[in-house]
């Protein structure tokens, strides 16, 4: 359903992303991990049209998308939640989702709820820097899922959300499976999240190795990069030496 076929990305002089070909079926949670810096968001932003490939081409339902833009792609039924969103000045949380709503059905309070927000608290304010770093992460989430997409990228929804959003946010991924026929990626080093995965992907030095057991990851000994030494879950894969 959506194919990259040979993409390869150059950043600054820097090799991003090297020859990688991927085919992934509709309907399915995949997940993209791997070390910081490693390409996993290059990728994604490729599979939006934010990024231009070297070479390589995007394929969505037959039809070649590697020189259509991200408003086009939108149109075809591709979303992104971004690693970082965009604030909006002037606008509010309700009028944005019921944008992203359409004439769909989907009720913007329970578009909240599903990310771990009380419509009471939040509908009436402004989109904009009085919105913490996690409260616009899942307002922004919100607004993917008030689509009925054909492929939904999410970059890393997990950061600078609480744990019970988190949990919330993981049963909405798992509920979004069951429901939709969306092809949903999720870049993201969270164990649960991996553990949500019809298929694991890794990627490194700019390569990708498909089908990675989530064991392979989590072996003994990987938690000691966990950034609070808790086993919180928080847990970044830092060294390829980890995977079997």
């Amino acid at each position: 359903m959506l194919e990259l076929n040979d993409i390869s990305l150059t950043i600054g002089g820097n090799p991003i992303l090297k020859n990688i070909s991927l085919q992934l079926d509709l309907g399915k949670i995949y997940v993209i991990t791997g070390p910081n810096g490693s390409g996993k968001s290059s990728l994604a932003r490729v599979i939006m049209g934010i990024d231009t490939p070297d070479k390589g081409t995007v394929v969505l339902d037959g039809q070649d998308i590697t020189n259509l833009d991200i408003t086009r792609r939108a149109r075809l039924g591709i979303g992104y939640a971004f690693q970082h969103p965009p604030r909006f000045k002037g606008i509010k949380v309700s009028d944005l989702l019921k944008l992203s709503v359409g004439e769909g059905s989907r009720k913007v309070w329970d578009l909240l709820y599903s990310v771990g927000l009380c419509s009471r608290d939040y509908l009436e304010r402004d989109v904009d820097a009085t919105l913490s770093g996690g409260e616009i992460k899942r307002i922004e989430i919100a607004t993917v899922l008030a689509r009925n997409l054909k492929v939904a990228v999410f970059d890393e929804p997990e950061a600078g959300i609480d744990l019970w959003s988190f949990q919330k946010l993981a049963e909405t991924f798992k509920q979004m499976h069951e429901r939709l026929s969306t092809t949903i990626i999720i870049i993201s080093h969270q164990e649960r999240i991996l553990e949500l995965a019809d298929e694991i992907m890794l990627i490194n030095n700019g390569g990708i190795r498909r089908n990675v057991a989530c064991g392979d990851i989590y072996k003994p000994g990987v938690r000691a990069n966990c950034e609070c030494s808790e086993n919180c879950g928080k847990v970044e894969v830092k060294d390829a030496q980890c995977i079997g």
